[in-house]
């Protein structure tokens, strides 16, 4: 049994149970079920308390945030691409909040989220970094860490800072 994200109970049973059974199972774990449907909607509403920092709602406000963005990640791509001895073949920034940024290996293009901008410089520019390591290394395995490493020595911090501006902006 799990808590979906719009908190929906979804319930997995083997093959011929009755569904008496089943419901018997639900009933039995309706407390758990309440408080896990609790946490699920309160992790949502601060995720989007959060990510409301950063208004995009109109033309202007987009506007902004992009050339701030650009301002910020580019002269990070250019450094590190040099160093690195990789160069992408497109750089784009879309409102995404379910990654900070993404590289697709085929067509060697990153994007960045424009919501990179709620995270202090040096977070960003761990993403950044992350992004073009996979530009030599597309997987998470030890070759990337290595790279991580070498390129961003503080990227683990770096991850673990950005994970708790996450969590303690939300309260």
């Amino acid at each position: 049994m799990r808590i979906v994200k719009n908190g929906d109970v979804h319930v997995s049973a083997p093959i011929g149970m009755s569904r008496d059974k089943v419901m018997a199972f639900i009933e039995e774990h309706k407390d758990w079920i309440n408080e896990a449907r609790k946490k699920t909607l309160e992790r949502h509403r601060q995720r989007a308390a959060f990510f409301n920092k950063l208004p995009l709602a109109t033309r202007a406000q987009a506007d902004e945030a992009l050339k701030r963005l650009k301002a910020l990640v580019e002269p990070m791509v250019e450094r590190y691409a040099k160093e690195m001895g990789v160069q992408p073949s497109r750089v784009y920034y879309k409102p995404t909040i379910s990654r900070w940024g993404q590289c697709n290996i085929k067509n060697r293009s990153i994007y960045f989220s424009s919501y990179v901008l709620l995270l202090p410089e040096w977070c960003v520019e761990h993403v950044v970094v992350h992004e073009l390591c996979h530009l030599l290394e597309p997987s998470h395995n030890a070759r990337f860490h290595a790279l991580m490493d070498k390129y961003f020595p503080r990227w683990r911090e770096a991850r673990q800072e950005t994970h708790r501006i996450q969590k303690s902006s939300k309260r």
